[in-house]
């Protein structure tokens, strides 16, 4: 959203490096075949800010899950979603945290997994996508959405689900409003640098979400302080955590158990993980396969939708409505 925050703040952007191996066999740099109980494992994190400041954050629940499995669990910090997602198809990253799309795409393209979910410290396992101005522009919904190329408009990763896809969806397609045809300037970053260049005017409005702006307030009130939202999506998925589905069965169900059992129960342990968990905003992982990510499934088919329409792809347009239909019908019978 690559929540992509309190959560992206940990998970958000980080400085463009690619993905180290970090399968290795011995700590030699070998890779483990395929099914093969490895040594190491490498740990995906998206983050703005890069190691030295999400590190110490992630620290503590990295070295509890190396504890657990036996396995030393090595931290990643990518530069971007599509950075995780090809580290993981290349079998460079085994376990990480993905943003609803970026998950999917994890699980279509790179032998990705879907093991647990995340829940913040209120309970919620979702969160919403929203537009953000600077308080007293006078900018609003109407003003935005207006297509008249008189504001900069920061959008986020391409692959971000609150960032794009989700006001993709919810607002601009079903009015029609096509971004880079509408707006004087385009910019793509991360949330907290939206967050930023709508406060210090350097874009009018923004993409941002939920978990975002409870991040801003923590981390930058004054900079909160200077921002309104002017809208907000339905509820989204939340994060889920994803592993390579070729892992050796027993790691692969260690791996679920730890995330599943962190943070539960009762004493002083259950307690110290709990604090970890608060640390990252969230309050416990709960169990998950993919199909939790249906929702953001019906939202990818509605955008490929849209491109084939106004591309006049009739193959393309008939292949989405299948998809579509599919994706609703099976809804309707969920309990």
């Amino acid at each position: 959203m690559t929540r992509t925050a309190i959560t992206r703040r940990l998970l958000g952007v980080a400085a463009a490096a690619t993905l180290a191996v970090g399968l290795t066999s011995c700590g030699k740099g070998e890779e483990t075949k395929s099914g093969a109980a490895p040594t190491e494992i490498t740990f995906s994190i998206l983050s703005a800010e890069g190691q030295a400041s999400s590190g110490p954050i992630w620290q503590p629940l990295l070295d509890d899950m190396s504890k657990s499995l036996g396995v030393k669990v090595i931290p990643r910090f990518g530069s971007n979603y599509n950075v995780l997602i090809e580290a993981m198809r290349f079998n460079q990253s085994q376990v990480g945290w993905f943003s609803a799309k970026p998950a999917l795409e994890a699980i279509d393209r790179a032998n990705g997994e879907v093991v647990a979910r995340i829940v913040d410290p209120e309970g919620r396992d979702s969160y919403q996508s929203t537009l953000i101005v600077k308080k007293g522009s006078g900018i609003t919904l109407d003003k935005v959405l207006a297509c008249d190329k008189t504001l900069t408009f920061g959008i986020g990763d391409a692959q971000s689900t609150s960032g794009t896809l989700a006001p993709m969806t919810f607002l601009f397609n079903p009015r029609g409003v096509v971004p880079s045809q509408c707006f004087k300037v385009v910019k793509s970053a991360s949330h907290q640098n939206n967050a930023f260049g709508v406060a210090a005017g350097v874009v009018d409005v923004a993409t941002s979400n939920s978990v975002n702006t409870i991040f801003m307030k923590r981390e930058s009130p004054q900079t909160a302080a200077q921002l309104e939202e002017i809208w907000h999506s339905p509820p989204i998925p939340e994060s889920g955590i994803v592993i390579r589905e070729d892992l050796d069965p027993a790691l692969k169900e260690k791996i679920r158990s730890f995330f599943l059992t962190y943070g539960q129960g009762e004493g002083a342990e259950a307690e110290r993980q709990r604090k970890v968990l608060l640390g990252l905003n969230y309050s416990m992982f709960r169990a998950a396969d993919d199909s939790y990510l249906d929702p953001v499934r019906e939202m990818v088919a509605d955008q490929k939708l849209t491109e084939a329409r106004a591309k006049n792809d009739k193959v393309g347009v008939a292949t989405a409505e299948r998809e579509l239909a599919a994706l609703r019908a099976k809804r309707e019978v969920q309990p």
